[in-house]
């Protein structure tokens, strides 16, 4: 791929990019000269123009205080709407490693343009009192917050959230609580927000298809401590302000090479044998929901304990959603924002926008004239994000006309392959139709060199493809639709020939596409399967192949074969000689293939550690060290149509794609 310039790789991070609603990036890197002058001039700036209140600790209805800093402006006429940030992540104004102020732009920017700007730790993290719990439960934290703010006698009674990742993810369980004075919501790469969302059933993240989701074993590393530094309830606000420039209280565990150490069984003690502090993935914990994450099924009455927003719950209020391709959870987020769409009432249904970028966990504003996703060149994929938030927001929170956001088409998203950004009024895009494959073969798919095709009737005979999956040598991950794992697995788009050189990954290619086509929306594959395990797991991976044989992954799904009747249903297990079919959850992406391109799918049964490892025993898995051998198959024929559905739009002829080209 030709060098640029403007090129830049990117990769994805926990932490959050998006300038309105960014939490600040670990503290303490080292910063160039320049660096440090622009940090001292914006704290000079913020001074000038915003009357500041930090370390603030707002009480909640049982007597847990949050630590809360507060900028607002100075020259204000009258009240003035609030832009709350609520976030586990270090906000600490002052760079303790660095001796000089955090980077105040995103506190700034908003009071300049006329906002409140509220930054809170949840509970049980840093200066925040508590024991902590995933998306800062319970979630009466979020609604006694909401009002603290908004009957502040500096306050509008309007107050806004904005953010990234887990800056975000705690937004939509709030919302459902309905307080008058949330006005408004903008949710970015939110996907461990989203509970049971048909026919998502993830739980936050936790789960995909019934398989564990590693990519929260790495991140609690880093969040569950509850042994910590904590000052007294009575230590005075000055005194707060004055310790925080000594004491960030952020802490800085030993480093862990988690390509290795997910490899521990059991499962269970992954964190415990990389010496991490206790906390909810394993342990019980004094909080509601009990902790033991990693010892619950995807039906668990735990889930409904905590921050999740699920589906029986009610969502009315404006949303501004930012997704990505790349990320961890871009189906079921689409899914919620169809959801709410739905069954939200009708003025409020009519204010939802949702964008979709081709980039990884909360790489946004990363994006370049150039943009690389692993190896994939994604070309100009820039926004204007800062524009749209602050639209939106001057909408809903000051009641002003918004030209931009009035001109915001409800979806706007990136195709990848053509690289142009596109829109439309609904998602899937109107007009799209769906285009069903079947899986072909003469019995041998096995690795690139098979004979595994894809073709638009069933063969008539069952010729099965079957593999060998061994859980001690699992395939492994490369690339995908993923965050937060370390140094497991890099997200985005990476040439997968060298994975499709296995013999335990069948793969199947259609011819090549005689005219440029694209696909919009979900792919959902359907399968019929057997094996001689008692459970085992099926994997699904989408490809665009270039003529050259680059093959480009865009999405990737997995099912344990004991929760295909349902997560919420008795599990079930499998017999040798028997068939079964399978409905895997549905991928999605917006590619286009242009001519001399073929759509090709891999099926395998591990894809680690993405994903973990099924053990084959049909035990608990999670405790257990010793997994079995499974002998796999994939049927394909009349009586046992393994398909792929997949979603194609068609644009009229000399239509306008709109967005950038």
């Amino acid at each position: 791929m030709k060098e640029s310039i403007g090129r830049m790789i990117l990769t994805g991070s926990i932490a959050c990019a998006i300038s309105i609603g960014a939490v600040r990036a670990q503290q303490g890197t080292p910063l160039t000269t320049e660096q440090r002058e622009q940090r001292l001039q914006t704290e000079k700036e913020l001074e000038s123009v915003a009357i500041i209140e930090r370390k603030v600790m707002v009480p909640m209805r049982d007597g847990i205080r949050l630590a809360t800093d507060i900028y607002r402006p100075k020259d204000a006429t009258g009240k003035v709407p609030v832009i709350w940030v609520r976030t586990p992540y270090n906000f600490n104004f002052w760079d303790v490693r660095n001796g000089l102020p955090a980077d105040m732009k995103a506190a700034l920017t908003a009071v300049k343009r006329g906002y409140a700007y509220i930054v809170q730790n949840e509970r049980g993290h840093f200066f925040s009192e508590g024991n902590y719990d995933i998306l800062g439960a319970p979630r009466t934290d979020g609604y006694d917050a909401i009002a603290w703010l908004s009957s502040q006698p500096w306050a509008n009674g309007k107050v806004g959230t904005t953010g990234c990742s887990s800056t975000a993810e705690y937004q939509m369980g709030i919302a459902a609580m309905g307080h008058p004075a949330y006005a408004a919501m903008n949710v970015q790469g939110f996907g461990a927000g989203v509970g049971r969302v048909a026919p998502y059933y993830e739980q936050g993240n936790w789960y995909r298809g019934g398989a564990v989701q590693m990519l929260f074993i790495t991140w609690l590393y880093g969040e569950q401590n509850q042994v910590r530094p904590m000052f007294p309830s009575n230590t005075s606000q000055e005194d707060l302000i004055r310790a925080s420039k000594a004491f960030d209280l952020a802490q800085q565990l030993p480093p862990v090479d988690w390509s290795k150490a997910l490899w521990h069984l059991p499962e269970q003690d992954i964190l415990k044998a990389v010496d991490a502090p206790r906390g909810i993935y394993a342990d019980a914990m004094p909080i509601e929901t009990g902790g033991r994450m990693i010892q619950r099924t995807p039906s668990d009455p735990a889930w409904y304990k905590g921050g999740l927003y699920h589906d029986d719950m009610q969502l009315n209020l404006p949303g501004l959603w930012f997704m990505s391709w790349y990320d961890v959870s871009v189906g079921p987020n689409l899914a919620l924002y169809n959801h709410v769409r739905k069954m939200a009432k009708p003025e409020i249904a009519n204010e939802q926008w949702a964008v979709i970028a081709p980039v990884t966990h909360c790489g946004y504003t990363r994006a370049t004239e150039d943009t690389v996703v692993g190896e994939r060149s994604m070309g100009d994929a820039r926004l204007e994000y800062q524009e749209i938030v602050y639209s939106f927001f001057d909408r809903f929170l000051k009641g002003e006309k918004s030209p931009r956001l009035e001109s915001l088409p409800k979806v706007t998203y990136f195709t990848m392959g053509a690289n142009k950004w596109q829109t439309s009024e609904t998602w899937p895009p109107a007009g799209a139709q769906k285009i069903t494959l079947f899986l072909s073969s003469a019995g041998h798919s096995n690795s690139l060199t098979g004979d595994g095709v894809l073709v638009m009737s069933s063969p008539a005979a069952d010729k099965p493809d079957t593999f060998t999956y061994d859980p001690m040598n699992p395939v492994p991950s490369y690339g995908g639709n993923v965050c937060c794992t370390g140094s497991a697995v890099q997200a985005g788009a990476f040439d997968q020939r060298k994975m499709e050189a296995r013999s335990d990954i069948l793969v199947y290619t259609s011819e090549p596409f005689k005219e440029g086509t694209e696909l919009s929306g979900p792919i959902e594959p359907m399968l019929y399967v057997s094996s001689d395990a008692k459970d085992t797991d099926f994997t699904v991976k989408v490809l665009d192949v270039y003529p050259d044989g680059r093959a480009y992954n865009l999405d990737e799904s997995i099912q344990r074969l004991r929760y295909r009747d349902g997560y919420d249903k008795p599990m079930v297990w499998m017999e040798p000689g028997k068939v079964y079919k399978v409905d895997l959850q549905p991928l999605n992406t917006s590619n286009y293939f242009d001519v001399g391109h073929q759509l090709r799918i891999e099926i395998s049964s591990s894809n680690f550690p993405r994903f973990d490892r099924n053990l084959n025993t049909g035990g608990r898995n999670y405790d257990e060290e010793k997994g079995v051998i499974a002998h796999n198959s994939v049927h394909h024929s009349k009586q046992y149509p393994s398909q792929v559905t997949v979603t194609v739009v068609k644009h009229a002829a000399g239509a306008s794609a709109g967005g950038r080209q």
